[in-house]
């Protein structure tokens, strides 16, 4: 049962996994909030959707929509970050508040070439391959119940040259200027790469502050869920009622 006031909480991933990423933060927020967490266009149910952020920010747009419940906080890690700033931009009336998980890297200028550089590799090495090679890596740094879901449903490697093609050029602090909710810059103390733009994300919005998980890297929804999950719960209870 969700607490009066509650904001409803959709999770979205980041690129080659999905929606089953989020089965312990749905698990342990359900109590307290009405939640979903969508697959992105190339992901889980949707693999054979072609990708593209318009298709993305439609399919976050939809799931606000579905809950019933008024404007979302949005919850989003990585490159679902991305496509969480992107949704912040063309449904800001959707948008209560946004969390950025791992997403606080700029895509512009020098900082697009590892983007471009994946988009390029990744069609050189077999989806399957890749796909194994992830799953066994997952299992053996994470619980099983954590990451289950997530490997049940596939990694969408095929989807990963036009996901991180449309990247370049897009998102860094500028990108802030469209949220018009409050804003909680989530990241892994040990993931460095993605936390290089953080200082400015937060300097750029007047209500954005910065989060870190010890010991987490990139994958701090694994690393350590509960606290994870406890950063989202205390965000979302402190975000302003609706106006």
């Amino acid at each position: 049962m969700a607490a009066a006031g509650a904001p409803p909480v959709i999770s979205v991933h980041g690129t080659r996994f999905n929606a089953g990423q989020w089965s312990p933060q749905l698990a342990a927020l359900q109590e307290d909030f009405r939640v979903a967490a969508v697959d992105l266009p190339g992901h889980g149910a949707r693999s054979a959707q072609p990708w593209s952020l318009n298709a993305a920010t439609e399919i976050i747009a939809s799931a606000v929509d579905s809950l019933d419940c008024g404007p979302a906080l949005v919850v989003g890690h990585s490159f679902g970050g991305y496509a969480s700033l992107e949704f912040a931009r063309c449904c800001p009336e959707q948008l209560r508040g946004l969390v950025l998980a791992a997403a606080s890297a700029s895509t512009r200028g020098p900082w697009a070439t590892p983007y471009r550089w994946v988009a390029g590799l990744a069609p050189r090495i077999p989806a399957g391959r890749l796909a194994r090679w992830n799953d066994r890596l997952l299992r053996r740094l994470h619980p099983p119940e954590v990451v289950e879901a997530t490997v049940l449903s596939g990694c969408a490697f095929h989807t990963l040259p036009a996901a991180w093609g449309e990247a370049p050029g897009r998102f860094d602090a500028g990108a802030m200027r469209h949220v018009a909710a409050p804003v909680l810059i989530l990241n892994g103390e040990k993931d460095t790469v993605f936390r290089s733009g953080e200082l400015d994300l937060a300097r750029a919005h007047p209500h954005a502050r910065v989060e870190l998980i010890p010991r987490a890297g990139h994958l701090a929804h694994f690393d350590d869920p509960d606290s994870f999950t406890d950063a989202v719960r205390r965000f979302a209870l402190q975000l302003p009622a609706r106006g």
